[in-house]
Formats: structure tokens, sequence, C-alpha cells
């Protein structure tokens, strides 16, 4: 990867952190840019393209999740939280509202460079997904269809569901994986990226959110179901 090409946005109220992130990020070769809340994360985002957000949670004027709430899901830019070590209901509620990965604080700043890495994988193997083989029809997830050569899911109506990173890595798996029970691990492996360590209700949120999307009911879910002890199993009929 030529890291002079992603541009990391850094956003935390703490000057030492914000310098300290993007010293390092910089000297890797990284495109850094340092914001101190979310007006001016915003500033920055209307008037650059930013492929990686790494924001704090605990902010005093404007926690990191108001503004990752006030981002989705018109915007689906990467964002990697910052979370207070062992704080796990910031890390399922950031999931919840789109994030795509956490990291504890303190940094460990060569973690946070593989989670960087990671994402910037991931979204460059969706992207290529609109040359590579394909059959073209699509797969099907109830009434919306996932366009993988176009690396998008497709409502009824023909407009675009907004979709994190992560969760179009999820459909794709599930599409690829039609009538076979995956595991969460086998979800992981394939959509994401064994450098990260997720906690175990990670898959499970992001399915959730996935559900909401797609599921007439989610709570009696047809597309995407639950087989009890074992994982999840992709079923369009």
């Amino acid at each position: 990867m030529d890291n002079q090409k992603t541009h990391i946005l850094v956003c935390d109220d703490e000057i030492d952190v914000r310098e300290m992130l993007q010293e390092y990020l910089s000297k890797r070769g990284y495109k850094v840019t340092a914001a101190s809340g979310g007006e001016e994360l915003r500033g920055i985002l209307s008037v650059n393209t930013v492929d990686v957000i790494v924001m704090d949670i605990n902010m005093p004027k404007e926690d990191g999740l108001s503004i990752l709430r006030s981002l989705r899901p018109d915007d689906t830019t990467p964002v990697i939280m910052l979370t207070a070590a062992g704080d796990v209901i910031d890390r399922v509620i950031g999931l919840e509202m789109g994030a795509d990965d956490y990291l504890g604080k303190p940094v460990d700043l060569r973690e946070l460079e593989a989670r960087i890495k990671a994402i910037h994988r991931r979204e460059s193997i969706n992207l290529k997904s609109t040359t590579g083989n394909t059959d073209g029809n699509g797969a099907p997830f109830g009434d919306f269809i996932l366009d993988k050569e176009a690396a998008k899911l497709l409502a009824p109506d023909g407009s675009e569901v907004q979709l994190t990173a992560m969760e179009y890595s999820l459909l794709k798996v599930f599409a690829e994986n039609r009538g076979r029970v995956l595991n969460r691990d086998q979800l992981l492996e394939q959509a994401h990226d064994r450098t990260w360590d997720p906690f175990d209700r990670s898959i499970d949120i992001r399915i959730s959110r996935l559900r909401r999307k797609l599921e007439p009911n989610p709570e009696k879910p047809e597309i995407i179901r639950t087989v009890r002890g074992i994982g999840y199993l992709y079923d369009p009929k």
C-alpha cells in the first residue's frame, strides 16, 4: 500500500494525542490532518477527501458518538473510535452507529497503523470488485440487490443503501456462501483482517444493523438467519 495516498483525519481534543498520532503517522508516509472537535472535523470533511477517521469518543464539547451519529449514514468514511480501556458499552454503541473499528487508550501506535491498513485493504478489495469477474446478476437480499459489479446495495426503488465498508464486506461474504452456515470466526476471516481482535459481540452488532436495513421484520429475520449455537445462514428464499 502506498501510504502517501492515504489521508487520515485524527480528531481528539487532547493536543498531545493529536500531535503524537500526527507525527507518527506522518513519518510512516500517511497524509494526516488533525481536528480538535466536531466542528473542525466537519469543516475538514467538507473540503477534503479523507480515507480513514481516527476519533476519540470522550471529548468535552461534542463527544465522538454524537459526531459519528451526525456523519452516518450519509458519510461512510471508515471510522476507528478511540475508547477508554475496557469500556465495552462505548464500543457497542459505536459499532451500532456504524463505526468500523475501535482501539483502546492509551493507543498502541503500531496497532493503530495495523487497523488503518486493514481498513484500507478492505476498502481496496471492495473497490476492485467493480472490475472483477462477476455474473452480473447481483445477489438478492429480500427485495434488495447486492450489486457486486458496482459494490453497492440497491433498494427496491433502485436507490443506493448506505453501507459501511464492513457491512458491505459481510454482505459480500454471505452472497458468496449462499446456503452455508458461517460461524463468527469464518465471517471475520473472510470479511475482515485477522490483525483485528474483535470482542464477542462485534459481528452480532453489525448483522443486527444489516437486518434493520434489509429485513421486513428485523426481530424475525428471514434473509440472514441465526443458527443457534453455530452462527449465521444467508437464505435469500
